[in-house]
């Protein structure tokens, strides 16, 4: 799994994530990976995934073949992910098969994006949230999240410095993350 996760402070948007792909009980470490960046840019923004390692190229080369997409928005992202559906079932063979029960069919990808216009995140129905200050995604989640609420408020912390705890803190105690870290930021928008 990983540690991923985006902050908004003031006029600053960074996204951060570990560099660690685990196959079973294998860790694969950035040592031994020549790609361990799990962050790319695309669309104006940055975008990173958990879960399967696949979907990181399959989403990369998606939005590469889509280039107006939009993800200015949420309303924006859920369509320009809704129009991704198709595609990812007929030219990438996603299989969308969840729980039978699910209302709609899966497009398996939970990923955070990071853009001007503000820190999103996707998940496997194609809903999508904005955040107002921060969120994490993977195995080391529910550590980031803590430690970046113990954090945010202090006044000196850049949304660099707040995402930086956050994966820091998710590779301390998830087996599932490790550092080194990428971190990558962005001005925000005037809202």
């Amino acid at each position: 799994m990983t540690t991923v996760v985006v902050v908004r402070k003031k006029n600053e948007i960074a996204i951060a994530a570990d560099s660690q792909s685990t196959f079973g009980d294998t860790r694969l470490s950035a040592s031994m990976d020549a790609r361990w960046d799990k962050i790319f840019e695309s669309h104006g923004g940055y975008f990173s995934i958990s879960g399967s390692a696949a979907h990181d190229l399959v989403l990369q080369a998606a939005l590469k073949k889509n280039p107006k997409l939009s993800f200015a928005s949420r309303p924006a992202i859920f369509e320009s992910f809704r129009k991704l559906h198709p595609k990812l079932k007929e030219e990438f063979f996603m299989k969308p098969d969840e729980e039978e029960d699910d209302p709609y069919e899966s497009s398996q990808i939970t990923a955070l994006l990071a853009n001007p216009n503000g820190i999103f995140g996707v998940y496997s129905l194609r809903e999508v949230y904005e955040y107002e200050r921060f969120w994490a995604i993977g195995s080391g989640a529910d550590y980031a999240l803590g430690a970046m609420q113990a954090v945010y408020d202090n006044p000196k912390l850049s949304a660099a410095d707040i995402a930086r705890a956050g994966v820091e803190a998710g590779c301390v105690f998830d087996v599932n993350s490790s550092l080194p870290m990428t971190l990558y930021t962005t001005s925000a928008a005037r809202r």
